[in-house]
């Protein structure tokens, strides 16, 4: 039963990062898009209707300028009906202050107090809006001459209708908007789905890779550019993990092989022991041969812990600089003594300085000149060779043969007792120099 993750520590989903995202940038450019939309129709709308409001103003100023102007207007306003709907409202006042004619009941909803005072200059653009209840109007007031005296002349243009149409046109534009982000999303969510199916199949492809399949790679497939990166990486970690597991898998069948074979001879020559009675001295030579076999059992212990270490050696070994003909010679001269028994010499060549474990490498230079003179035919030769070079400083030892595998069985040794080289991660045949 898998535990659920608090939200907290959840892993974010990419593709609703994605969706979510396209979907914000697509309703941002709605918005935009129809924000600027519907101001330029309402001011368009707006715009009009001043040039409406200035040509009827102007209409009325041509009219009262002519002889008898006055009393046509004045009759005009007068024959108006009263429960008409009037577009335009228009008022006559004298340099009194009275009233002289109007539109029926436009001083229920335009008393001449909230009009432009006659001393303000009248703008066409720019007439002054004044709202009554649910109604809006614009009004401009302007001074004309007529039969030789003065008045003022007030008209208003009702914009309840623009007003109406703004709210509407907003409503409908908020409705396509709010569609526009549901199709964003839907489109959002197809065009990731599609987008993120190569990393569906890489998935696909990925579960299907255990231990028994280490050969599968990724690379086969056509990957999208984006993941060929990550493709390729998979794929050499999938062959180093194949040769790890390969490796594995052999040094645990030869290091079966080589204890199975002291621990027999031990169980053996104790069973055969307590078959009968025997004298002290057959238990003394039998006990030596067990102690003999734990200590080839020691050995290999001691030399499985040394590569452990050296598999860890990243976390571990305390590197140091050193020259390395001396340290060479102090294990060359230990194994000299063993060597001369046999007639093989011990040649130590050359000079430079390494930078490693010093306690490693002594172990990884003892494990190598002790499987040198298990299998060096006698009065041979044994040739470890150091020299400079590329600011480098490169050992070579020969001649060795298979010297580096694991649990190499030679197939002329007298003994039984394995080939535990060196890590090859830990010493090589080259020792790099600090840089």
């Amino acid at each position: 039963m898998k535990a659920a993750l608090p939200p907290s520590i959840r892993p974010r989903s990419i593709a609703s990062q994605l969706v979510i995202l396209f979907t914000l940038a697509s309703a941002l450019l709605l918005l935009c898009g129809l924000s600027a939309f519907y101001l330029i129709v309402v001011q368009h709308a707006f715009e009009e209707d001043n040039e409406f409001l200035a040509d009827r103003l102007s209409a009325l100023q041509r009219e009262l300028s002519q002889g008898g102007g006055l009393d046509r207007l004045t009759a005009t306003l007068q024959g108006a009906p009263e429960n008409e709907v009037e577009a335009y409202w228009v008022r006559v006042i004298d340099p009194s202050g009275k009233i002289i004619a109007e539109t029926p009941q436009m001083s229920v909803f335009l008393p001449p107090s909230v009009f432009p005072g006659p001393t303000v200059a009248p703008s066409r653009f720019k007439p002054k809006n004044y709202r009554i209840g649910r109604k809006l109007f614009s009004l401009v007031a302007t001074r004309e001459e007529t039969d030789g005296q003065s008045y003022f002349l007030q008209v208003a243009q009702d914009r309840s209708g623009d007003e109406q149409f703004a709210t509407q046109f907003a409503l409908v534009l908020g409705g396509a908007l709010f569609l526009g982000i549901v199709f964003s999303a839907m489109i959002a969510i197809a065009v990731t789905k599609r987008g993120l199916w190569p990393l569906q199949q890489m998935t696909q492809l990925v579960e299907r890779i255990d231990p028994n399949h280490l050969n599968e790679r990724l690379s086969k497939a056509t990957w999208p550019r984006e993941l060929q990166p990550v493709a390729t990486a998979f794929d050499e970690m999938l062959a180093r993990l194949e040769d790890s597991f390969t490796h594995l898998s052999q040094f645990s069948a030869d290091l079966a092989h080589e204890l199975r074979t002291p621990i027999s001879n031990i169980r053996g020559e104790a069973e055969v022991t307590l078959t009968r009675p025997r004298t002290s001295e057959d238990y003394r030579n039998v006990i030596e041969s067990i102690t003999s076999e734990c200590e080839r059992l020691s050995g290999i212990v001691e030399n499985l812990l040394f590569l452990a270490r050296a598999e860890a050696a990243d976390r571990q070994i305390e590197k140091d600089i050193f020259p390395i003909q001396p340290a060479i010679e102090k294990i060359a001269s230990y194994y000299r003594t063993i060597a001369e028994e046999r007639g093989i010499s011990i040649i130590n060549e050359g000079d430079g300085d390494v930078y490693a474990d010093p306690v490693l490498f002594d172990r990884a230079l003892s494990n190598l000149l002790d499987n040198a003179l298990r299998f060096t035919p006698d009065r041979g030769k044994i040739t470890i060779r150091s020299q400079r070079k590329n600011g480098r400083t490169e050992s070579t030892f020969g001649p060795i043969r298979k010297s580096w595998t694991r649990f190499y069985l030679f197939p002329n040794r007298s003994s039984n007792f394995p080939c535990i080289p060196p890590n090859p991660p830990l010493l090589n045949t080259q020792t790099t120099s600090p840089p």
